[in-house]
């Protein structure tokens, strides 16, 4: 079978390669590629130039550095609406050739003037340029590519922009160590590495300019007269949404928590590196791993954690992310420093990624553009905060001491700053995971270990409105009983209850049930019986189950999934594992609130059976594997379950179920 379907990995980079076919948007992806490239090239060398300005001085570096990101990040704050009007309405191959011919002017103009203030003022000038070609570049995207094709064009706009971050750490890295030897090669005997990153970012815009000049970008746009929202519509509209949505609150926490250890660890990259004694070859180096992290995350990161809930993901990646900034803040060797940088970019991919993929899911169409508009607002205002706090607070907190037996250790204000960033990002991930919990009684751990034996699944559908409680235990264990007295308590609450059963609560499940108990069915193969069962719960969940937790009424089943982890795994001894991922994917990993076991010994509840169907007849030894089963279930997720006792009075049962479900509906 794997022959004749591809893998999803596959599909994309053969659908990646059949778009770079398109001639006008392989030049485009190229003009892209190249600016992207010089951005991130003048990013590494505006910073390292505005720490060389400093001469020397500690805080004057901190102030410097941050500086430049909030010279380029302040701008969008305040433009960032116009711009997406002048790119609607004015020809947007002129913005963009326009837009890469005065980046060209700007970054030459960087070395020549040598100062502070022009580096500050071109750094805004670029940023307010770049503004405008960005919207531009978008809007031209889905003019130059079929429609199916679009979202491999946006993949292969993404790889462009970030792809090549590690490949201008590499080059500034390169420039850094060799800067004498490069600039006498090419005349330029008194020019630093920063001066020649410099000029190769302005060659970078020049062949994005040449190159987009000579593409065919329809102009139709320009007969009609489209107003884009404002800044202040979309952030009240986009503030309304998230008000009423937990799930969102959560992705908007955690992003601004990201961005803010992001910014702590931007503003303070340079800095921090100069405390290690390295130089700027380091912090091309510490740069490109940061973004070599960052991509693998997100390229790997959905694969490697394929069987957890994305909700729970991504504060738990924010979460380690942070723990990890902690790490590197104490850290005093430069090569172990780029190990964790590594993974906190790999991390913060997951987050990052898993963020954006739930907001799209989450989100309606109507509402997704504002949604987005508003994150990406309060992202950038953080981040300008964040660039702007940030040195002044390693300026204020200095250099630090301490001495620990004959062992000496010194860190200086970058280290600390950075250690209140992780911090932060850690406390921010664990708040986010707790706004964004789908299954409120599975414990965080239980999880992890669901998870590694693929038993849990990627949740990613949004969580139903109604309570779902499903009774499980072995044969004669008064189910049915304890089940019915629970929807006559629920009915008492006001509550619309539906009662159904696993096999048989459809008309579909009915035609199962008879085959699967049947004694004349005789014996059915151990897979083909699993099987079975997933095909009942898959229509059951389908016609049954999720109606009505959509329409907020309290489903109550007599079995669900872990009868066959219990009956069909250990029962009939195949991988419970593997029966448990069939039933995940028959239900779209649809989980109970809550699941009561009542465990009695086996040889009791088949005593109370008078006419025995076709798996009550099956040995005492077979119904022992099942119990132990149900029992190891409950060990392994002690929030979900509640266990009983089947041999207590009926009514003390029922209050004992009641008390437990009043307490855990109040959470």
């Amino acid at each position: 079978m794997s022959g004749d379907i591809p893998n999803p990995a596959t599909r994309s980079i053969r659908a990646s390669e059949h778009v770079l076919r398109i001639p006008a948007f392989r030049r485009l992806w190229n003009a892209m590629s190249f600016s992207s490239f010089g951005d991130w090239l003048g990013l590494l060398a505006t910073t390292a130039l505005a720490q060389q300005l400093a001469g020397g001085d500690y805080a004057t570096a901190n102030f410097a550095i941050a500086g430049v990101f909030i010279a380029r990040l302040l701008p969008s704050v305040i433009l960032g609406p116009i711009a997406g009007v002048i790119a609607d309405r004015f020809d947007r191959k002129k913005v963009m050739v326009i837009g890469d011919i005065l980046r060209t002017a700007l970054f030459i103009s960087i070395p020549l003037a040598g100062n502070y203030l022009w580096l500050y003022i071109a750094t805004v000038l670029v940023e307010c340029v770049t503004l405008f070609w960005s919207p531009a570049k978008e809007a031209t995207v889905p003019n130059l590519v079929p429609k199916n094709k679009l979202e491999s064009a946006n993949q292969m706009s993404l790889f462009a922009a970030y792809g090549s971050a590690p490949v201008a750490a590499i080059v500034f890295s390169i420039l850094s160590v060799s800067a004498t030897a490069v600039g006498a090669t090419i005349g330029l005997e008194n020019y630093t590495a920063v001066d020649l990153a410099l000029y190769l970012n302005a060659l970078s815009f020049a062949f994005s300019a040449i190159t987009i000049s000579q593409i065919q970008i329809p102009r139709e746009h320009l007969k009609k007269n489209e107003s884009s929202p404002s800044l202040g519509s979309s952030l009240l509209d986009g503030a309304k949404f998230i008000s009423t949505s937990k799930i969102i609150r959560g992705l908007i926490i955690g992003m601004l928590g990201a961005f803010v250890a992001a910014g702590a660890v931007i503003g303070l990259a340079r800095t921090f590196v100069g405390d290690l004694d390295a130089g700027d070859a380091a912090y091309g180096i510490l740069f490109g791993a940061v973004f070599t992290g960052l991509a693998a995350g997100i390229a790997i990161g959905p694969k490697v954690f394929a069987q957890f809930s994305r909700r729970r993901l991504f504060g738990a990646a924010l979460t380690t992310a942070g723990l990890l900034l902690v790490i590197l803040s104490l850290l005093q060797n430069l090569v172990i420093a780029l190990l964790v940088v590594l993974f906190i970019g790999a991390f913060s991919g997951v987050s990052w990624v898993t963020g954006f993929t739930m907001i799209g899911m989450e989100v309606s169409d109507e509402m997704r553009g504002r949604t987005f508009a508003f994150v990406q607002a309060l992202v950038r205002i953080s981040l300008v905060a964040v660039l702007a706090i940030s040195p002044l607070v390693a300026a204020a907190i200095g250099e630090h001491t301490f001495s620990f037996g004959e062992a000496v250790l010194t860190y200086n204000g970058a280290a600390f700053t950075m250690l209140g960033g992780g911090v932060i990002a850690a406390l921010v991930g664990i708040l986010s995971y707790q706004q964004m919990k789908d299954r409120p009684g599975v414990s965080f751990w239980s999880d992890i270990a669901n998870a590694l034996r693929g038993e849990l699944g990627s949740i990613t559908n949004p969580t139903p409105s109604g309570v779902f409680i499903a009774f499980e235990g072995g044969e004669g264990s008064g189910k049915s009983t304890q089940a019915k007295l629970l929807k006559g308590w629920f009915e008492e609450e006001g509550q619309v209850v539906t009662l159904t059963r696993e096999p048989g609560g459809s008309t579909l499940g009915n035609d199962l049930r008879k085959i699967l108990l049947a004694n004349e069915t005789g014996d059915i193969s151990p897979r083909a019986e699993a099987l079975l069962y997933a095909a009942d719960r898959a229509h059951h969940v389908y016609s049954v189950i999720r109606p009505a937790l959509d329409r907020g009424e309290v489903v109550i089943t007599d079995r669900y999934f872990d009868s066959s982890i219990a009956y069909q795994g250990a029962g009939r001894t195949l991988s419970s594992s593997e029966v448990a991922r069939i039933s995940r994917w028959a239900t779209e990993s649809l989980y109970p609130t809550f699941t009561i076991i009542l465990d009695q010994p086996a040889d009791i509840g088949l005593q109370r059976k008078e006419n025995a169907d076709r798996l009550e007849s099956e040995s005492i030894e077979f119904h022992n594997r099942v119990r132990e089963e149900y029992l190891q279930l409950a060990s392994f997720d002690p929030e979900r379950y509640l266990v009983i006792d089947a041999r207590k009075p009926i009514e003390e049962i029922h209050i004992e179920i009641v008390a437990r479900i009043r307490e855990k509906l109040k959470r």
